[in-house]
């Protein structure tokens, strides 16, 4: 693991048909912070997908990430760098989701990471209550925190990451965390 965190914030905000989302990477006290991607995601697609640019002129690629099929609850969603090259894949595991979402992040060469929310009891009133702020850890497979994302409720949601493992590609991690949020409730 790296010697120092990475700390980023991602601002959901929701426009007439579609979420937008800003990301910026902060100091640890998740405040100001240099701008990292922006995106839109359309609301109701059958097969998710979103790309992440410089800024709101979409003019310059950062990253995407693209589901493989059809809304299917065992489906795998890769992310592409600028160049639409894979660099890394996540997916939710749907039978352990009924009880906590469950999520795997996958990057070449590196171990397999298992997001989790962190309250069972919050999971599971979440699935009737939407507006419960939930946080996830990430876990190398030794059991150590790799990466943490809290949720901050509100008119619209903040979420702070902090990357406590900076060897996995920050748009792969980046990508699973908007995941978090635009694909949960399915």
């Amino acid at each position: 693991m790296a010697e120092s965190p990475e700390y980023y914030t991602i601002k959901q905000r929701y426009t007439l048909g579609v979420n937008r989302y800003e990301i910026n990477r902060t100091g640890a006290d998740f405040t100001g912070g240099e701008p990292f991607a922006f995106a839109q995601q359309k609301r109701m697609k059958l097969k998710e997908e979103i790309t992440f640019y410089t800024d709101d002129t979409k003019s310059e690629v950062v990253f995407s990430f693209k589901a493989r099929n059809v809304m299917d609850i065992k489906s795998v969603v890769d992310v592409f760098d600028a160049q639409h090259q894979a660099i890394g894949s996540f997916s939710k595991d749907f039978a352990k989701s009924l009880m906590n979402s469950t999520w795997y992040l996958d990057a070449p060469g590196l171990p397999q990471l298992t997001a989790n929310e962190d309250s069972t009891g919050k999971a599971i009133a979440r699935r009737f209550i939407n507006f419960i702020p939930y946080n996830f850890s990430i876990h190398a497979p030794d059991g150590s925190v790799a990466m943490t994302i809290k949720r901050k409720g509100g008119v619209r949601d903040l979420y702070r990451v902090t990357v406590f493992d900076t060897r996995y590609d920050e748009r792969v991690v980046l990508g699973l965390m908007v995941a978090l949020d635009s694909l949960q409730d399915r």
